[in-house]
C-alpha cells in the first residue's frame, strides 16, 4: 500500500512533468530537436552553465571542506552563530541573494563603487554568475561533508599522529580519503544546484544573449518569445 501511494504521488508530480519534456521534444522528430539544440545561442548558454557551475563547485568544495573541518574539530565561542551564517543562503530566496550581490558589487554598490574607478565591473559578467552560484550553493557541500567528519573514527588520526605524521599529513592521507564519498556527493549536489540556478543569476547577469545568458535563462527567454521548441531543447538537456 505504501509503495502504491508513493507511486500515485510521483506520477503526476514528478514522472509526468519530466516525461512531457522529452515527449514534446521528440514530437516533431529528432532532426527538429537537434536543430533547436545546435542553435549558437543554445550551445553558448549550455557551455556557460557548465563552466560557471564547475567553477562554483570547485570553490565550494574547497571552502566547504575547510569550514566543515574547522567546525567539526574545534570548539570555540560563536560556533553556533557561524553555523547559522553558513546555512543562511538556503533560507534566503535566490532573487534576494542576487539583489544583495547587486547592492554590494553593482556600480553604486558598497564595494562596486570602488571598482568603478578601475573601469572593471563584476556585475553582468561571467564572474557575477560564478559569484551568485557560490553564494546560493555554499551550504550544500558543507552540509554533506560536516556530518561525515563528525562520524569519522578519530582513532585513525590518533594513530597517524603517534607515528609522527604532521597535522597536514594526517588530513591529507587519513581524513580526505575517508571523506571521498561525502565530497563526491557534495560536488554533485552543488553542481546540480548551480547549473539550474535562475533567481540570483537573472539579477546579476543581465541575461545578455551570447554573453551572460545561462541555460535556465535561455529557456526563460525562449519561452517568453514563444519559441517553445528552442526552450524545450535546452530543458531536455538539463532534465537529463
Amino acid at each position: 500500500v505504501g509503495i502504491s501511494l508513493i507511486l500515485f504521488a510521483m506520477v503526476p508530480l514528478v514522472i509526468l512533468p519530466l516525461s512531457s519534456i522529452f515527449i514534446y521534444g521528440l514530437s516533431k522528430g529528432p532532426t527538429h530537436f537537434w536543430q533547436a539544440l545546435m542553435a549558437p545561442a543554445a550551445l553558448f548558454s549550455l557551455r556557460l552553465s557548465l563552466l560557471t557551475s564547475a567553477v562554483a563547485t570547485i570553490c565550494n568544495l574547497f571552502f566547504g571542506i575547510i569550514a566543515a573541518y574547522v567546525m567539526s574539530k574545534y570548539r570555540f565561542r560563536g560556533s553556533t552563530a557561524l553555523m547559522i551564517t553558513i546555512s543562511l543562503p538556503t533560507a534566503i530566496p535566490t532573487a534576494v541573494a542576487g539583489f544583495a550581490l547587486l547592492l554590494l558589487w553593482g556600480r553604486s554598490g558598497l564595494l562596486g563603487q570602488f571598482l568603478e574607478r578601475t573601469e572593471y565591473q563584476i556585475m553582468f559578467t561571467t564572474a557575477a554568475i560564478i559569484l551568485a552560484n557560490i553564494f546560493v550553493t555554499f551550504p550544500l557541500a558543507f552540509g554533506v561533508i560536516k556530518p561525515a567528519l563528525d562520524n569519522l573514527d578519530t582513532h585513525y588520526e590518533d594513530a597517524a599522529e603517534t607515528m609522527g605524521a604532521t597535522r597536514w599529513q594526517t588530513f591529507r592521507y587519513v581524513v580526505l580519503p575517508s571523506l571521498r564519498g561525502a565530497i563526491l556527493t557534495g560536488a554533485l549536489l552543488t553542481f546540480a544546484r548551480s547549473i539550474g540556478e535562475f533567481g540570483s543569476t537573472i539579477m546579476v547577469s543581465g541575461n545578455l544573449p551570447m554573453r551572460t545568458q545561462t541555460a535556465p535563462l535561455y529557456i526563460f527567454t525562449k519561452f517568453n518569445e514563444g519559441d517553445i521548441e528552442g526552450a524545450n531543447a535546452i530543458a531536455a538537456v538539463l532534465a537529463a
